[in-house]
């Protein structure tokens, strides 16, 4: 595993998904408030950009803009069809105000 810095919580909107591109990984970053969410940014039922989905916030999930799958911010699974297998996710970790993501 190798820690990945994505910037400082300000740099995140809340309640909105953004697309990152690090060190060969395609990532959306979602911010809900103090906390900071990160998955693979791709569908797990079809290959489509999930940073191109709303966040409902209240529950805490994104939505696939493709066709409706929703899934969980904190740990990838889905919630809703036609997705039936999770998006990886990855841990975020605050070191000296800077956020960093655990990746492969």
């Amino acid at each position: 595993m190798k820690s990945l810095d994505i910037g400082v919580l300000e740099d995140f909107v809340h309640g909105e998904a953004r697309q990152l591109r690090l060190d060969g990984h395609v990532l959306v970053v979602v911010r809900i408030e103090s906390d900071v969410y990160v998955l693979d940014d791709r569908c797990s039922h079809e290959d489509f950009s999930l940073a191109l989905g709303e966040v409902e916030v209240a529950t805490c999930e994104i939505e696939c803009a493709r066709h409706g799958a929703m899934f969980r911010l904190s740990d990838g699974e889905p919630m809703s069809f036609p997705a039936t297998r999770p998006v990886a996710h990855y841990d975020v970790h605050s070191i000296g105000g800077r956020l960093e993501v655990m990746v492969p």
